[in-house]
């Protein structure tokens, strides 16, 4: 959920069911921000507060993918 305004993008934002911004997911369930062959953020210095927060790699990040993973399919 994109908390504060760090200027992120317009075509990187979706509405949730409840109104919220959050960071758009491309089909495949990726951040729409990801650049694919380099795998780093297209928008860092604009990224959300939650990409800030949640280093790369950390148990944070790594369930919180799974957990993404698993309410895509």
């Amino acid at each position: 959920m994109v908390i504060s305004d760090t200027g992120v993008p317009a075509q990187h934002l979706s509405i949730d069911k409840w109104g919220a911004e959050t960071m758009k997911r491309l089909a495949d369930g990726w951040c729409s921000a990801l650049d694919r062959e380099t795998f780093m953020c297209t928008i860092y210095e604009n990224r959300p507060w939650i990409c800030r927060e949640f280093e790369m790699g950390s148990y944070e990040c790594k369930d919180e993918r799974a957990e993404s993973m698993e309410q895509s399919n």
